[in-house]
């Protein structure tokens, strides 16, 4: 917290006892933890403004309202996902905790890239790129994973050359959050997710960058932003343009999210992640805890008017 304050008095010149008393209050008022005081720039807003914002504390009791804890081992192990949303995946798997060396060689026959995954990391933690043909043999890349801790391995998804433009090394995704609302599953805000410097994930905590999505017409609405709020409107390795881009295959997308949504009907606030190939949209994997700041940075939000209204919308005891 002191740290946040005194890079903020850095940045803005204000006074470092009044920002520290401002993030209390902010903390207590709004339920604004350090860091959406920082991302979100809470000093430059007024208190009308504020109190438009989905922070830390209300992004919790979004939570807590919409998703039952008996169902959160189904998002957060891979396989149990993966075997629910079966439907809705779109490419071949395996459990590696369980799998024989006869079981993996079936799986990996006709493939020749595959990821491997922890059961229950988040954030493109321990998420791991392999090639078939970096290993001598199947029981090579068998041993390899089950030596480095592999809960899961799948098809690698080949995305469509449209987002292959804006960065060819990782599968772009686009983060699309669901609410229910007395059974009816709607969409609430969407980004895509861009991966950088070489790196095959696209998670802006490992190194990638986000940008929102018009839900309307699929067309990204401003520059992209990463981890250490560094703006792109030009990717950096493509110099392709950002903003305005026009997305492939978002109205099947929706869909795919609005009939996934409907799945668990007990977890009622999600944000899945989808990859789209040449052939439409698959899902990598929903998250039943959704971040709350991408849509919420200043760029993003030029009327700083943040997105507690649109939540109230679709639940309306918040």
């Amino acid at each position: 917290m002191f740290a946040t304050v005194n890079y903020i008095h850095k940045k803005t010149g204000k006074s470092s006892i009044w920002l520290f008393f401002d993030m209390v209050k902010c903390g207590l008022k709004y339920g604004a933890g350090y860091k959406d005081y920082k991302l979100a720039e809470f000093y430059n807003l007024t208190d009308a403004q504020r109190s438009t914002y989905v922070t830390r504390g209300i992004n919790n009791t979004i939570v807590s309202l919409l998703n039952d804890r008996e169902y959160y081992h189904i998002f957060e192990d891979k396989t149990k996902f993966n075997t629910v949303f079966k439907d809705f995946i779109g490419r071949k798997w395996i459990n590696m905790s369980v799998a024989s060396l006869e079981e993996f060689d079936q799986f990996i026959k006709d493939l020749k890239v595959i990821i491997s995954k922890p059961l229950d990391a988040t954030c493109g933690q321990g998420v791991m790129k392999l090639s078939k043909d970096d290993f001598e043999s199947t029981k090579d890349l068998y041993d390899f994973l089950l030596e480095n801790n592999s809960g899961l391995a799948e098809e690698c998804v080949v995305q469509h050359d449209a987002l292959s433009e804006i960065y060819p090394h990782s599968v772009n995704t686009y983060r699309i959050v669901t609410v229910l609302t007395e059974g009816k599953p709607n969409v609430v805000y969407a980004f895509i997710r861009i991966g950088n410097g070489g790196r095959f994930v696209d998670n802006i905590n490992s190194g990638g960058m986000a940008a929102p999505i018009d839900i309307e017409t699929g067309v990204i609405q401003f520059a992209a932003f990463d981890k250490d709020s560094i703006y792109y409107e030009t990717h950096p390795e493509t110099s392709c343009m950002i903003k305005g881009y026009a997305l492939p295959f978002w109205k099947e997308s929706l869909d795919l999210v609005l009939k996934a949504a409907t799945v668990v009907p007990k977890k009622g606030y999600v944000g899945w992640d989808v990859a789209v190939t040449k052939d439409g949209p698959l899902i990598i994997e929903g998250n039943h805890f959704p971040g709350h700041d991408i849509l919420q940075m200043p760029p993003h939000v030029p009327d700083k008017i943040g997105m507690l209204p649109t939540f109230k919308k679709y639940i309306p005891n918040l």
